[in-house]
């Protein structure tokens, strides 16, 4: 289970304890072997106090909305789909009944009970024809017909029949797939590079991934031979070098591609690391530590998601708002729900309306640099 290693892509973590940090939290990076704690003091707790106006750069107006991609955010009203730019401007007029975001020029969207693709335009490029649809990675999609999964390009020919019980996305020239409960990798042309074999397995991130056998994990490299050996209760793909894994007493830290611990396992869980820096679990609180295990905010937090574009978005007291990755505060909390910065922009949320909150680092009379496109 991966419940002990919570990933922080694209999900967030809640906890019902609202204790302030114990002493334990504020020492947890005690265990950790051959690194020094430096613990910063940010009296968060007091700074998230006041709700200020929030520096809006699309209004809370819509009922559903998805991240920036390839500058165009699908989002719903009146239970229609269609796509802005940053702006807010429509750019593709409300008529799916699902629209997911861009990925190499395309969208999969739903219409009535079938999938297809649309270009930016929002022209068919792929007609509606799967039951279900993914989006294009490596050149290449997942889609399900009559029960199994194949992979098409881009004109909605099939490069890779369907006969898959499950299929992932493409990585790395891989993909995991599973056939008669059992997973294994493929390459682009479908041909099999590891033999399906394993209970569960991840993709490829950084030339490994990892795989279960019986009630363990490790790692195999592209072409399925051991990196890692089977030892381990959880584990997560490798990011910026190093990887999450859980032990079997119920703590996680972080392994080297050798398989040996940088971080030690003793947290409740751990996530991935981005640009430096990943959110960790103790005693039901979220704090963020550096590749070196150093604390960079001590648990504070009752729940996160990803580090992004230089912020952090975080939970207490049941309010959503942003710090750096120093722990200082940048926008204060005062919304239901708040995700992650993506292409200069966050999705946020208010009383079940969804709106688009403007990068700090932006001005108000200029539109979002270079970095953000």
């Amino acid at each position: 289970m991966l419940n002990d290693i919570r990933r922080l892509s694209g999900r967030s973590f809640h906890f019902k304890n609202r204790y302030l940090v114990s002493a334990r939290s504020l020492l947890f990076g005690l265990a950790l072997t051959g690194c020094s704690i430096l613990l910063n003091s940010h009296p968060i707790d007091n700074q998230f106090t006041k709700a200020t106006n929030p520096p809006m750069a699309i209004p809370l107006k819509f009922d559903g909305a998805n991240d920036f991609t390839e500058g165009l955010a699908g989002v719903k009203i009146d239970g229609k789909w269609g796509y802005i730019d940053k702006s807010g401007n429509w750019v593709i007029p409300r008529q799916f009944d699902v629209a997911e975001p861009f990925s190499e020029g395309l969208a999969h969207v739903k219409t009535g009970n079938l999938w297809g693709y649309i270009d930016k335009r929002g022209n068919w490029v792929i007609l509606p024809q799967f039951h279900l649809a993914k989006s294009f990675v490596e050149g290449l999609a997942q889609v399900k017909k009559n029960q199994l999964w194949g992979y098409i390009d881009k004109k909605g020919d099939w490069i890779i029949q369907p006969q898959f019980y499950e299929a992932r996305s493409f990585s790395e020239g891989r993909a995991a797939v599973e056939l008669n409960q059992q997973w294994g990798y493929i390459d682009t042309s479908g041909k099999w590079v590891v033999r399906p074999k394993f209970a569960d397995v991840h993709s490829f991130s950084e030339g490994l991934a990892a795989v279960k056998t019986g009630n363990q994990w490790g790692y195999i490299d592209k072409m399925g031979g051991w990196v890692v050996e089977l030892q381990f209760k959880d584990a997560s793909s490798f990011s910026e070098g190093l990887a999450a894994v859980g032990v079997f007493d119920g703590k996680s830290g972080y392994i080297d591609k050798s398989g040996n611990f940088v971080i030690m396992p003793y947290f409740d869980w751990a996530g991935d690391f981005s640009q430096g820096v990943t959110g960790v679990g103790l005693n039901n609180k979220v704090g963020y530590i550096d590749k070196t295990g150093n604390a960079i905010v001590p648990p504070q937090f009752d729940n996160t998601y990803e580090f992004s574009e230089g912020l952090i978005a975080v939970q207490i007291n049941k309010r959503w708002g942003y710090i750096d990755k120093d722990g200082n505060l940048v926008i204060p909390p005062q919304f239901d729900n708040a995700l992650s910065f993506a292409q200069g922009l966050a999705r946020v949320k208010i009383k079940n309306k969804y709106g688009y909150v403007r990068h700090p680092a932006s001005t108000k009379d200029q539109r979002f640099s270079d970095n953000f496109n």
